[in-house]
């Protein structure tokens, strides 16, 4: 039963992968998309309409497929990470505020670009998204070195993730102080930013963040053992000889770095992590990690693609914010969470 459910994620995969090559604002014709597939070197040789689908479909919608579908998974596994840490079904991969620190790096940037240095960010282009990238990076990564210099010296928690949770507060504090003294163009890169986007991502930006994702997924399965431990109770997993603290703070720094890359690429993209953990344990009806990871990493996958399928459907102008929509498939699903844990 389990084979099979693997095997119909990866199916649903591969279906909505296809998909968001083939649909979109621009009508390709299926034809077209196998041709462009098949043979990619022809690009020169093809007629001005079909080297436009070509540059389409090579430029925009394979980044963006190929960039949902590792960040979704990243998010998903992050999330469950979390969940398993502090073993809280409402944890997610922002639990701890370090999607906030790469909000507030970006804020930093963006939203003091135009004060100091006169010139708005959203003017300056590529230049321009690889500063925000790079400032997302930094302001996570602090915010989760902080996270993990604290993990190691508090014994509970419950008061880790309520430091956690203060650092967001903080951050969201003094994003707010620099919008009130940023201009309205400053905001509205800030914001744009702040609604995540899979589409961001493209060219050297997307071969390295899906390097990136290729390298830490692996090594997030890793800690499986260590997860399955965890969930047994910090008095049962110290019996079993596993160090806690060391065993919470390599799953946190796993977790801080996969939500570090996945915001720094796309913005806080909410409700995937939150969300697909749950998912899994209803598809799969198990707590193993071993299982779990894995189901996770595809269900996550899989749930980014569609998300990004509705988020540029035809009839749309543009596309949506990604955040609407995973949070259209992921509040129901909190929801019901709730009620279940009430009932």
């Amino acid at each position: 039963m389990k084979k099979l459910s693997f095997l119909l994620l990866i199916v649903l995969i591969v279906v909505l992968f296809v998909l968001n090559l083939l649909l979109g604002t621009v009508h390709i014709p299926v034809r077209d998309v196998l041709s462009i597939l098949i043979s990619p070197s022809s690009q020169g040789d093809m007629e001005s309409g079909s080297s436009i689908f070509a540059n389409i479909i090579w430029n925009s919608r394979v980044p963006q497929a190929l960039t949902a579908l590792m960040a979704g998974a990243g998010l998903a596994v992050s999330g469950l990470q979390m969940q398993t840490v502090f073993r809280n079904p409402l944890a997610g991969p922002s639990v701890l505020g370090i999607s906030n620190g790469a909000s507030l790096g970006v804020a930093l940037v963006v939203l003091m670009s135009g004060s100091l240095g006169g010139v708005a960010l959203s003017r300056l282009g590529y230049l321009g998204d690889v500063a925000m990238s790079v400032a997302a990076i930094l302001g996570a990564l602090a915010v989760m070195g902080l996270i993990v210099w604290v993990a190691q010296r508090v014994q509970s928690g419950v008061t880790l993730l309520i430091i956690g949770v203060m650092i967001g507060y903080l951050a969201n504090a003094i994003i707010g102080v620099l919008k009130f003294f940023s201009n309205e163009e400053d905001i509205k890169a800030y914001v744009v930013w702040g609604l995540g986007s899979f589409a961001r991502v493209s060219g050297d930006q997307m071969t390295l963040f899906v390097v990136l994702m290729a390298i830490l997924l692996p090594l997030s399965m890793l800690l499986v053992k260590t997860m399955n431990l965890l969930l047994l109770g910090d008095a049962y997993a110290r019996n079993l000889g596993l160090n806690i603290q060391h065993a919470r703070t390599l799953v946190i720094l796993s977790s801080g770095v996969l939500v570090a890359i996945v915001t720094a690429y796309c913005g806080p993209i909410m409700f995937i992590g939150l969300a697909v953990p749950h998912l899994a344990r209803a598809l799969f009806r198990t707590s193993d990690h071993r299982i779990l990871m894995p189901a996770t990493l595809l269900a996550g996958g899989a749930l980014a693609l569609l998300c990004n399928l509705i988020a540029r459907m035809p009839g749309f102008e543009g596309a949506l914010p990604v955040n609407s929509v995973t949070a259209l498939v992921g509040a129901p699903v909190i929801a019901a969470v709730l009620f279940k844990k009430h009932e």
